[in-house]
């Protein structure tokens, strides 16, 4: 494989990849590399789930999301979820549990996220960063999954975590 880099961003480096494939032609992909995230699906003792609203300007405006966050480098993946949850929803968690580990648009990225579910939660400040727009909103599991349904959540990881929440 050849490499060559385009950008080095905030949220990966993106570039030129030419690879030979299975078939054993070759060509150039664009590909962006991630460090990869961690997102969490706070579930109460009482069977609702916090979500939060935040705006993403990529998606077009506000929309429903579990907290979430990239990976710092040599992070691990449940230090991010628990940290995510605080920062975004003002939750600690007693208990964190993986769910699964998804790769969230495999044709153009490596982007893996681990989705937890935390439980034992209990109330702490929040610290959304300066670019963050979030707003939190508890509602019940199967009132989440339902707005899966109607298509109100929309974002992958979101829809993946409360169905896997649900399920288990």
């Amino acid at each position: 494989m050849n490499r060559r880099s385009i950008h080095q961003g905030r949220v990966g480096d993106f570039g030129l990849e030419t690879v030979t494939l299975p078939n054993g032609v070759t060509v150039t992909l664009e590909i962006l590399r991630h460090p990869g995230a961690a997102a969490v699906v706070p579930l109460h003792a009482d069977g609702t789930v916090t979500l939060i609203r935040q705006h993403r300007h990529a998606a077009g405006g506000t929309i429903w999301e579990i907290p979430a966050g990239k990976l710092e480098p040599g992070e691990d993946p449940l230090a991010c979820a628990a940290r995510e949850l605080e920062e975004e929803a003002g939750i600690r968690a007693g208990k964190l549990a993986l769910l699964s580990s998804i790769l969230t648009t495999p044709a153009f990225t490596d982007e893996v996220i681990h989705i937890y579910v935390a439980t034992e939660l209990v109330t702490v400040a929040t610290a959304h960063e300066h670019d963050e727009v979030i707003s939190v909103a508890r509602v019940a599991l199967d009132e989440a999954v339902a707005m899966v349904q109607r298509g109100e959540i929309r974002d992958g990881k979101t829809i993946c975590g409360i169905l896997l929440a649900a399920m288990a």
